[in-house]
């Protein structure tokens, strides 16, 4: 199996993937772990990865371009573009790593453990710009609900818990197959998803999508409400866009959420139109 990793620094996973079962597995030639400098695929004298966000807000957003090159550069390229036949037989999985993702358990780990390649796409600051997630993942993953400097530590925790769950990692396969999760175990069985959770934003729920420059990228134009100056629509917009991700992707947490009533008539019509 292999696993590609882009990210703002390489060097932090130096000692992580140097010792214990990566670094056999890696010896045996069962699993390939490459890593991707973001910066390599910038074009200035600075190396920028990041700019700032449209709309304003604090922090910085990593610009879609060199993300774009860097999947480009490993043979991924748009998903609508992508052809199945293009595939190995399990195929290959993008995955963001993003505080507003699907929960990592170990059920998932078990899916990611058939595929023959996955790419781990590090976010770093505020976030990555929304578009590449909307053109090139296929998923979106949180390892809980903390916040992480970045997404290294996260892509670690991914490989870690996928590799181990191939065959002779561990030498005796049944260590892995039988480990206890507790309360997980029988949610696994039952074929449901275990319950870890997420990090999110203010008011109990994830956090909206950021964009920043170019204002247009692969076809791709930023909301035109960021870029009205207007700060209440603006506002408005990101609170939207809260709702609507966080019942996509996590709609457990709109049960312990600080709603308004303005929130449920918007999370009414979000309900209606995905229905």
């Amino acid at each position: 199996m292999r696993f590609e990793i882009i990210t703002v620094f390489p060097g932090l996973f130096a000692g992580i993937f140097e010792h214990g079962i990566i670094r056999r597995a890696q010896a045996e030639g069962k699993v390939c772990v490459e890593l991707h400098d973001l910066r390599v695929f910038t074009h200035d004298r600075h190396r920028t990865v990041d700019d700032r966000p449209f709309g304003g807000g604090e922090g910085m957003v990593l610009k879609p371009e060199p993300l774009a090159e860097a999947l480009e550069s490993i043979g991924i390229g748009p998903r609508a573009a992508r052809e199945p036949a293009d595939e190995p037989v399990h195929g290959t999985l993008v995955i963001l790593l993003s505080a507003q993702g699907r929960p990592f358990t170990q059920a998932l780990a078990r899916e990611l453990a058939a595929m023959d390649r996955v790419v781990l796409l590090c976010g770093r600051y505020e976030g990555v710009d929304e578009r590449i997630n909307e053109l090139y993942c296929d998923m979106e993953l949180s390892i809980g609900d903390y916040v992480l400097s970045g997404g290294e530590l996260a892509a670690a925790v991914v490989v870690d818990a996928v590799m181990r769950l191939l065959p002779g990692v561990l030498g005796n396969q049944a260590s892995s197959e039988f480990e206890s999760f507790g309360a997980e175990d029988a949610e696994i069985a039952a074929g449901a998803e275990g319950v870890p959770r997420s990090q999110h934003g203010a008011g109990g729920l994830l956090d909206y999508p950021h964009y920043t420059r170019p204002a247009e990228f692969a076809g791709l134009a930023v909301p035109p409400v960021l870029l009205n100056g207007d700060h209440q629509q603006i506002r408005c917009w990101r609170r939207e866009q809260q709702l609507r991700k966080t019942f996509l992707n996590r709609p457990d947490l709109l049960e312990r959420a600080t709603l308004s009533d303005s929130d449920r008539r918007t999370l009414e019509s979000i309900r209606a139109s995905c229905r």
